[in-house]
């Protein structure tokens, strides 16, 4: 899917781009996490949910860039494989941003 480096470059900066927004995201949208939500592991719960948040905007990014020579197919996993070559700076970013 990803065959373009110009393509594969740009998607990666797009996901450093969300990466660093999370702080922010974390603040205003989970401000009290285990008391509204009951989880006992935080770090895990979001995780997880910022892994889906950027494969959506991803997948938006990608159709949005690629439109005309893609052809409609994109690879969910492949975006996914991308996202989790980043998997220890969203962790520390949102261990981070918890323990503010």
């Amino acid at each position: 899917m990803l065959q373009d480096s110009t393509i594969r470059k740009s998607l990666d900066q797009y996901i450093k781009n969300r990466i660093k927004g999370i702080p922010t995201e974390i603040k205003q949208t989970f401000p009290n996490i285990k008391k509204i939500w009951k989880c006992e592991d935080e770090v895990d719960f979001l995780y997880g949910y910022y892994v889906g948040k950027i494969e959506e905007g991803s997948l938006h990014y990608l159709l949005k860039a690629t439109r005309a020579s893609f052809g409609g197919y994109v690879d969910t996993f492949e975006i996914r494989g991308i996202i989790e070559t980043h998997k220890t700076e969203l962790q520390d970013v949102i261990k981070s941003a918890i323990n503010q």
